[in-house]
């Protein structure tokens, strides 16, 4: 879909070219009957391009891609873009409240797509964001953070068989691009089933926000809107862009029994198979497991809470390909320097 030089019509809502406007999509009210929306930061550019929807917060607690959004619609590269951005900084606005993952109803938003109109609150949710928004759209962005007590270098999660995602995913330039099937429910299923690229974004904690998560998620978002012609090339020197590591899967290195964790390894940190990445402790006794990696790759998750029982996640590696070493790796994770082009 493109669009330009006409008004765009959002929730019956008109929106001038070269004008922004904010729309409030309304959804269903609390029992306490006080009013709920879901707002949509409407950019409409004066020249035709793509449709891109940017979504935070399906995850009620997941806060990296509403401040994300925050800090780009604050970037002064957003008033001469081309086609038209829908930002939604929270999708789930119930969870956002009450700081959990979670809809009232205890579903997992992000399981209910494509939605019904007469089903469940999560499922309601799911279809007006499908009918308001991804029909509107030819791109899209969806942003997230780690699971609580659990946290995720920045990465790109697409499925590199679409050839428009993979083009996507390696524009964001993130430290790690992971080919990542498609779950049932999932937004990014239902996006991907009406034949529309989309990359899902994923770095940081659950309640927590970070300065590498931040910057690294509107620079890669510019970077993504430059692919697609909605932002101009920069004027500045040309640098040569990062290449991300590519994984075609990953898995989690789970606790083989119960008590205090000690990990020596960080986010970003190459591991290699059969490697002691820490130890698990009894807390009552001398006793201790080492934690041996059962593959090569680099780290992109952990978690942050140093007490497990048996069966719980602690490292999860992104696998490598063969021939890869830990040099070629060095330069991926390094922190973002500030450029005044990108960040304001």
């Amino acid at each position: 879909m493109v669009v330009g030089n006409s008004t765009f019509v959002i929730a019956g809502q008109e929106v001038r070219p070269g004008c922004n406007k904010t729309v409030e999509l309304q959804i269903p009210e609390l029992y306490t009957h006080t009013p709920m929306v879901m707002p949509v930061h409407v950019v409409h550019g004066k020249k035709p391009g793509p449709v891109v929807f940017i979504s935070g917060a399906l995850h009620g607690d997941e806060l990296t891609g509403t401040a994300v959004i925050r800090r780009l619609m604050q970037n002064k590269l957003l008033g001469q873009i081309r086609g038209t951005l829908l930002l939604v900084p929270i999708v789930n606005m119930y969870g956002f409240i009450h700081q959990s993952r979670y809809l009232p109803d205890r579903r997992d938003l992000n399981r209910c797509f494509p939605g019904s109109e007469s089903g469940s609150l999560a499922a309601r949710l799911a279809k007006l964001f499908m009918d308001e928004i991804v029909s509107l759209s030819s791109h899209g962005i969806d942003l997230h953070s780690g699971a609580i007590h659990r946290t995720n270098l920045p990465q790109i999660r697409a499925n590199l068989e679409h050839p428009e995602s993979r083009d996507m995913a390696m524009a964001f330039g993130a430290p790690v691009v992971l080919h990542s099937g498609l779950r049932d429910g999932s937004l990014r299923q239902a996006v991907d089933e009406l034949g529309i690229p989309v990359i899902l974004y994923e770095a940081g904690e659950a309640l927590r926000l970070d300065e590498y998560s931040l910057r690294t998620g509107v620079k890669g978002i510019i970077e993504v809107l430059r692919s697609l012609s909605v932002i101009a090339p920069s004027r500045r020197r040309s640098i040569k862009a990062k290449n991300s590591f590519v994984a075609l899967s990953s898995s989690w290195l789970r606790s083989q029994n119960s008590g205090m964790v000690f990990l020596t390894v960080a986010l970003g940190d190459y591991v290699e198979d059969g490697e002691t990445l820490g130890e698990i402790v009894d807390p009552l006794s001398e006793r201790s497991t080492p934690i041996v990696s059962h593959q090569a790759g680099i780290v992109i998750g952990r978690s942050q809470i140093p007490l497990t029982n048996e069966g719980d996640a602690l490292v999860h590696v992104a696998e490598a390909q063969a021939g890869i070493v830990a040099e070629e790796l060095a330069d991926l994770v390094s922190p973002l320097s500030s450029d005044g082009d990108i960040f304001p």
